[in-house]
């Protein structure tokens, strides 16, 4: 029988042996630390390359390769000279022969012997091959693509979001790996600094989460070691935003207390993931990047220059993001525009007043009303927002003010499953599926019972969302399936259920 991550270690906790059965325990050598990682499925690539390999930020002319050397992935250090020069090339082909082109790049241990490659001169449109030497060893091969620029008939992208390592297998990054797409956009919570289990401390019996640079580079580590998320990161090039939990729960990037942490966890996603823009401690996410002339990706940062929830002229956005915002706004063209956002914009109002969570966009309520009337204003249309964190699936409309339900709609927000991390209880969902339908007229749909990811597929006349869902997240090989397909329609805000998925289960339909 498939092992059960969750039970595993809620079985461990139980019988008070959680140390034993948790990888990253402080009492563990990290010898023991892999055989337990072993335990709970994972398994990582041939040493030095053991985390894989990445690419991202996709451009026409370039991409961003990522690699890093682990030879002992859960050790705080690595058994490796301070600086290790990697060989990197770049091919038409798989076998790597039709060679594009090649370098080397220094890996040094003051960025965990990590390297991050921007590859130039590449062509539009390109769909290439690549991998990593050194040490005598080589890694895996990578495939990555380039965006086009011009005419475009077609893109197809999935996003992921919300993939705790306790909480179950990757089999939807599994089957990410295995869709045809041009990229992946992850929408955050890529790891969880969670210090408990089912309320039991995970890390040791005192229970203290991750806090230092050392412990957020072996919890990166960990999760790399689920075999599907290295391969949907070898199969495609991603995008990627970030949320809270790649530092500590519902944080607000502004708050003193939290800067040492915060630089931490910041400079570990970078070390692990291929992002191209800023320092390490403090990464540009937000960018604006062009799918030929079908589609702008605007990559929203909502975490690292955000204000406390919840204050008079409180900001989600930050100033210098919110004006760069606005610009892309005054210099949109005939497009789709989709609004990369970790954390739901649409409001989710409570039937007696308030709203269910204020550390979504429901915390900055004047700033949201802003920013939609300055989209209503500039005349922005064909506007989708594709969104994570809510470990369920919600389809919205937008509208410039929801407490005004005569507003017109002006774009359409698809929030998606999460990769593993628990939802509500379906007995919750049924519960309150209506209840939120009630209160909030803007909400067309929810589902909750279910994890995967969202498949999208654009044509310059249709935005189609498929719901793509596992079977079992206590299954690494589960199988995927569509539960349900929306369609937006080019030139017309607002969307609509496929009619041959419209009778799926979900807890709430607006009929």
């Amino acid at each position: 029988m498939p092992i059960n991550r969750r039970d595993l270690l809620r079985g461990a906790a139980a019988a008070g042996m959680l140390g034993a059965a948790w990888p990253l325990s402080d009492a563990l050598t990290p010898a023991q630390a892999e055989a337990a990682a072993r335990d709970l499925g994972v398994r990582w690539d041939e040493a030095p390359f053991t985390l894989g390999v990445a690419s991202g930020d996709p451009l026409p002319d370039s991409v961003i390769l990522w690699t890093r050397l682990a030879p002992e992935p859960l050790a705080e250090e690595q058994s490796l000279p301070d600086t290790v020069e990697v060989d990197w090339v770049v091919a038409r082909d798989r076998e790597l022969r039709r060679v594009v082109c090649s370098g080397t790049v220094a890996a040094t241990a003051g960025q965990a012997h990590s390297v991050h490659v921007p590859v130039h001169g590449l062509e539009p449109g390109g769909r290439y091959y690549y991998s990593f030497r050194a040490l005598g060893r080589r890694s895996r091969i990578g495939r990555t693509r380039t965006a086009p620029v011009g005419p475009v008939p077609r893109v197809r992208f999935a996003s992921a979001n919300c993939q705790a390592f306790h909480d179950g297998f990757y089999a939807a990054h599994r089957g990410i790996a295995r869709e045809n797409l041009d990229f992946v956009v992850h929408l955050g919570d890529y790891i969880y600094e969670h210090g408990q289990v089912g309320g039991t401390p995970v890390r040791d019996h005192e229970g203290p989460e991750v806090l230092t640079l050392p412990d957020y580079r072996r919890r990166h580590a960990l999760y790399k070691g689920d075999p599907s998320l290295r391969a949907a990161h070898a199969a495609h090039p991603w995008y990627l935003t970030w949320d809270d939990h790649e530092v500590v729960n519902d944080y607000s990037g502004t708050t003193p207390s939290l800067r040492a942490r915060r630089a931490a966890a910041y400079q570990a996603w970078f070390e692990h993931l291929p992002v191209r823009d800023g320092t390490p401690a403090a990464p540009r996410i937000h960018q604006r990047r062009q799918w030929g002339d079908l589609l702008e990706l605007s990559i929203l940062d909502l975490r690292q220059y955000r204000s406390e929830q919840n204050l008079p002229g409180g900001t989600i956005l930050g100033a210098e993001q919110k004006a760069w915002l606005y610009d892309n706004l005054d210099d949109a063209g005939d497009s789709w525009h989709c609004w990369v956002n970790s954390i739901m914009l649409s409001r989710l109002a409570k039937p007696d007043g308030g709203y269910y969570f204020t550390d979504q966009w429901d915390g900055f309520v004047s700033e949201r009303r802003e920013v939609l009337t300055r989209v209503h204003d500039a005349g922005l249309r064909d506007l989708v927002v594709i969104t994570g964190d809510w470990h369920s699936a919600f389809v919205d409309d937008i509208r410039p003010d929801f407490d005004e339900p005569d507003t017109p709609v002006i774009g359409t927000e698809f929030t998606a499953h999460s990769v593993t991390s628990g939802a509500y209880s379906a007995e919750w969902n049924a519960e309150n599926g209506p209840v939120m339908g009630a209160a909030n007229p803007h909400l067309k749909y929810f589902e909750g019972n279910r994890y995967g990811y969202d498949v999208y597929e654009v044509t310059p006349h249709r935005w189609s969302t498929h719901m793509r869902v596992i079977g079992d997240r206590a299954h690494a090989n589960s199988p995927v399936r569509t539960l349900t397909t929306f369609h937006v329609d080019r030139g017309t805000p607002g969307s609509h259920e496929d009619p041959a998925t419209a009778g799926s289960p979900a807890q709430y339909r607006r009929r």
